[in-house]
């Protein structure tokens, strides 16, 4: 496991060096949508590039790639990484779906009397790994290896669930037609990758069709990334000497995709949706639901959700605290997880098409996520320096 362990930690260091890019680009988006800039930002965003709108392409096309390569990062996890075993599953697993199940409720909780807004109950369910991994880069080696790679493993998880909910829960009215089609190219890929074919170009060129088919069909055609990665061919470990790996296709698509993924297609999804106007902005926001409900669930929801399934499973006996961590430090990785930028803002544009309801839920999602990271920076700078894992 000594080169699939390297290998993660080259995804921890492009994600924190990534996540600090992305918070540059979201900084950035709101000093544009709040300066003189503004009407050209949001029209360029608006206008049609052939079929579909800059921000569509952006959301629908650039983002597919993103999802590939989360993907792909599942994939390889569960087969040949940090879960590929039960036991290494258990923590992270359990502590995702709670860090998914009690946002939902909070959000719920809040928004029950308002029946349109319950739509979007997913939205604080979602850790950004970028941002997580960057806030812990800022920390060096106060925080020990193995807490990045139970928050990493952990986002993984979540983006997993995350996948599954927005096939279920956020598909439109289905065009049947392209929906068979779809099928048909995901059967090739299916006996492409059964009879052992290993050259991606072909890979990719179905690819393209399915995301053009999938897009048609009515479901989000970010799911098509996910469902070609799961189709790449993987070599294992154990069943091939440590050198041969490269020639995975697999690892080499996955090791082509980090670097422009965690520097160019997330940061341009977050310029491109991070921009809300603060004009016209009053103190009522603090009493909205929707963006209370979306604050709330990442804050507090995310807190209580992984650090509370931490601790049952820790007390119970059935799972160990990461080496060398403590109490304390696992505290402020919970709170971090409340970072739910990309994939938080991500479903809140599936969730609602009304433009103020949007600007509602990037309210809410940047004051959670901010108060998250800052809450989790300070209890872990405060911790004394520790030995890394």
């Amino acid at each position: 496991m000594t080169r699939s362990f390297s290998t993660f930690r080259e995804f921890l260091r492009n994600e924190a060096a990534g996540g600090l890019v992305l918070m540059g680009a979201a900084l950035l988006a709101l000093v544009v949508a709040n300066s003189p800039l503004a009407p050209t930002y949001f029209s360029a965003l608006k206008a049609y590039i052939g079929p579909l709108s800059l921000l569509h392409w952006i959301n629908d096309a650039l983002m597919a790639v993103f999802f590939l390569l989360v993907g792909l990062e599942i994939k390889r996890e569960v087969v040949d990484g940090q879960l590929s075993t039960w036991s290494r599953r258990t923590l992270p697993g359990v502590a995702a779906l709670g860090g998914m199940i009690v946002p939902g409720i909070i959000y719920v909780a809040f928004n029950r009397a308002d029946p349109s807004a319950l739509r979007g109950w997913a939205i604080p369910a979602a850790t950004d790994i970028a941002f997580a991994l960057g806030v812990l880069s800022l920390l060096g080696s106060r925080v020990p290896t193995s807490l990045k790679v139970f928050l990493a493993a952990l986002a993984i998880i979540d983006d997993l669930g995350a996948v599954i909910i927005i096939a279920i829960f956020y598909t439109a009215q289905l065009n049947v037609y392209a929906l068979l089609g779809a099928l048909f190219v995901f059967g090739i890929l299916r006996a492409l990758n059964t009879f052992g074919y290993d050259r991606l170009p072909l890979y990719l060129a179905f690819g393209v069709v399915l995301w053009v088919l999938v897009l048609l069909s009515g479901i989000h055609a970010t799911i098509a990334g996910v469902v070609l990665a799961l189709m790449i061919p993987i070599v294992p470990t154990p069943a091939k000497p440590e050198a041969a790996l490269d020639i995975s296709p697999l690892h080499r698509l996955e090791h082509a995709l980090h670097v422009p993924v965690a520097f160019v297609i997330v940061p341009i999804f977050g310029f491109a949706n991070a921009g809300v106007s603060f004009i016209g902005l009053t103190p009522a926001v603090l009493g909205d639901t929707l963006a209370v409900g979306v604050a709330a669930g990442l804050l507090f929801g995310k807190l209580f959700g992984v650090f509370g399934a931490v601790t049952l499973l820790v007390r119970a006996g059935w799972a160990d605290l990461p080496a060398h961590a403590t109490w304390p430090q696992m505290l402020g990785v919970s709170l971090l997880c409340g970072i739910g930028f990309t994939m938080s803002l991500f479903i809140g544009l599936l969730a609602f098409d009304d433009p103020s309801m949007q600007d509602r839920v990037k309210y809410g999602i940047l004051v959670g996520s901010l108060l998250a990271g800052m809450t989790g920076y300070l209890v872990l700078r405060t911790q004394r320096q520790r030995r890394n894992a």
